[in-house]
């Protein structure tokens, strides 16, 4: 046993003998995963923004890569995360943000609630991702034909009753169906829209941390529309 030990020893020493004879260091696969990590924490709002297009186009013409899915990733980030974005999205199980985007995992801070409504667990969910995980893009992203603001509608203009909590929804998709109830075409296709247009200026002007960072340009928030026909997503 001591000679096989001794042995090892002797194996190892010369293996570092030898990067620092060669002038190159002994790769340390931790170090380089954490700096991989860290290198996505200085994405810029517009950066993300080019990467989400492009992992749109990819998924609606079926080109996808699946980026950052393996085991090697999981291990990556372990020890921490640095998504490029948040998305707030509907919880609609027909519009998963990772996969409309071709992400994987640790790209994507992703709160969802019905309807995109933004309360105030999700704005808090927001600001730490800004704050604490430096994000630089807010992406509010609401989809075609979207249940939630159907059921809104409903209740506004056909004095339908809301069944348990789901009215506390439609009280904050109400403002969307107020704006838009007036006019012409499809009222649930006018009224995802405005919600998504709501939902953005409201997180730009949540005080302190949101509007602060976007007021420095630090932060910059848009909103979506996800097309459930083409898998298109139309930039607000």
């Amino acid at each position: 046993m001591k000679q096989r030990n001794q042995v090892w020893m002797l194996a190892v020493c010369a293996g570092l003998l030898a990067g620092c004879a060669t002038g190159k260091a002994v790769p340390d696969k931790t170090a380089a995963a954490a700096h991989g990590v860290e290198a996505e924490h200085n994405v810029t709002a517009e950066e993300a923004l080019s990467r989400l297009r492009q992992g749109n186009d990819r998924f609606r013409t079926g080109h996808l890569k699946h980026p950052d899915q393996g085991i090697s990733r999981l291990h990556e980030i372990a020890a921490g995360q640095h998504p490029f974005a948040v998305i707030v999205s509907c919880s609609d199980s027909r519009v998963p943000p990772e996969i409309v985007f071709d992400e994987g995992l640790g790209d994507l801070f992703v709160v969802r609630e019905a309807g995109h409504v933004a309360d105030a667990a999700t704005l808090g969910s927001i600001e730490y991702a800004v704050e604490h995980l430096h994000t630089h893009l807010v992406v509010v992203l609401g989809h075609e034909n979207c249940g939630a603001v159907a059921a809104a509608a409903d209740v506004i203009t056909k004095n339908a009753k809301p069944e348990g909590h789901i009215v506390n929804l439609v009280d904050d998709i109400r403002p969307a169906i107020e704006r838009t109830r007036n006019g012409s075409g499809n009222l649930v296709a006018r009224a995802v829209r405005a919600n998504v247009d709501l939902v953005t200026e409201n997180l730009r002007g949540t005080h302190p941390i949101l509007f602060e960072h976007q007021a420095e340009g630090s932060v910059k928030i848009v909103g979506a529309v996800y097309n459930l026909q083409t898998g298109a997503i139309e930039w607000r």
